[in-house]
């Protein structure tokens, strides 16, 4: 079994609500597992999706179920991050599905994620961080949505 098909393996039961085994797959990141649950086929680097969705698939700033937020790079956060809509509460707030936000490999499903940017654009947003309990300690900058239709 290649190394590629074991990790392909463990990030179908780390979506599917099993268990991966970290000796096969190493920490699941985000970019793979929001590939997997929303059917966008980008890769690279979180920070990168956005614009690679450019001209193969709708973006927008209003939150729709199934489309992934696309973060920018930040201190914080020199990669990005992406995660999935898994809800829509309102116009400022959705629950988010995403790995490796609150804890290192970590799957976080159905967290709240609140628009807090003066224009109401979604281009800054604070997520729910497990270990605080709340809201997170920082806010982040976010580009907007991927939506799972091609353009």
């Amino acid at each position: 079994m290649t190394k590629a098909f074991r990790a392909g393996l463990a990030l179908l039961a780390a979506a599917s609500g099993l268990a991966a085994t970290p000796a096969q797959a190493g920490p699941l990141q985000c970019v793979p597992f929001a590939r997997a649950v929303s059917g966008i086929a980008l890769f690279g680097r979180a920070a990168s999706w956005w614009a690679q969705a450019a001209g193969r698939y709708a973006r927008g700033h209003v939150p729709r179920p199934g489309a992934v937020l696309a973060f920018a790079a930040s201190r914080a956060m020199p990669a990005g991050h992406v995660a999935m809509v898994s809800q829509v509460i309102s116009a400022r707030e959705v629950l988010l599905t995403h790995a490796n936000w609150s804890y290192r490999g970590g799957i976080e499903r159905n967290v709240r994620a609140v628009d807090v940017s003066p224009a109401g654009d979604w281009s800054v947003v604070r997520v729910w961080h497990g270990p605080t309990h709340g809201l997170g300690i920082r806010i982040n900058p976010a580009q907007g949505f991927i939506y799972p239709q091609p353009e």
